[in-house]
């Protein structure tokens, strides 16, 4: 048994030109687990209230602004070159080797600005050193009332930018085991002091058959791959 992400699992058959495993043959789904949606990270001193303020810099900047990420092909990679895709601009992808160091570059304007998750980028938010513009998510996070949504904020439609973990076995398992397994995360899941946990760090747990967990998984790969061609984003 193993736990794995969306970008795992999803992207990189699409960033690899080979890799050593068949995410979709070699392994059984099991239960979703949890999910984090990004939020658009600012610095607190930046004069944008909102995505339209966001895309207008970058058009006026012809593609010299900004965005950071923790790699190429990393979630805040991907989550940039989605947001250029769906406003049809232009922005300067900037690699940065450590994930924090990310939003410390952004609160000194070092960088535009990047997407992060509330775990990563918390910590500059409660220093009063960034904000949050919007949350890529379908819905607002509870955690975070008064951030809007990317639509909410004037952003493109359905723009959603997230993380997930789930629970995979070998290809072959029984069901029964897979039956079981999915039975007792989803009851622990189901616990409040667990749902309360998850929130406070700025995940939603998530629940779900096999099956749903691989349709989600079949509905990311698409999307992922669809920007790692569109984008020309490639780890070989």
């Amino acid at each position: 048994m193993f736990q794995t992400e969306n970008f795992m699992m999803g992207l990189q058959p699409h960033v690899f030109k080979k890799l050593p495993f068949d995410p979709v043959k070699d392994f059984d789904p099991v239960s979703p687990m949890y999910q984090t949606n990004f939020f658009v990270v600012v610095p607190a001193s930046s004069p944008w209230k909102n995505i339209p303020d966001l895309v207008a810099a970058a058009k006026v900047k012809d593609g010299a602004l900004s965005y950071g990420s923790s790699g190429v092909a990393s979630h805040m990679h991907i989550g940039g070159a989605m947001l250029e895709s769906a406003t049809g601009i232009k922005m300067t992808h900037v690699p940065v080797k450590e994930t924090p160091q990310v939003f410390v570059s952004v609160a000194n304007g070092e960088i535009s600005w990047a997407f992060g998750s509330a775990s990563t980028s918390g910590p500059m938010l409660r220093a009063n050193k960034v904000k949050y513009l919007a949350v890529a998510g379908p819905k607002r996070h509870p955690s975070f009332p008064d951030v809007p949504t990317v639509a909410e904020a004037g952003g493109p439609p359905n723009f959603e930018v997230k993380a997930w973990i789930a629970l995979y076995a070998p290809h072959g398992t029984p069901k029964a085991i897979i039956d079981k397994l999915n039975a007792d995360i989803t009851r622990a899941l189901n616990e409040p002091d667990v749902r309360e946990r998850m929130n406070a760090v700025g995940f939603t747990t998530w629940t779900g058959s096999p099956a749903d967990l691989a349709k989600t998984l079949e509905a990311d790969s698409k999307i992922l791959g669809d920007v790692a061609r569109s984008q020309n984003i490639s780890l070989d």
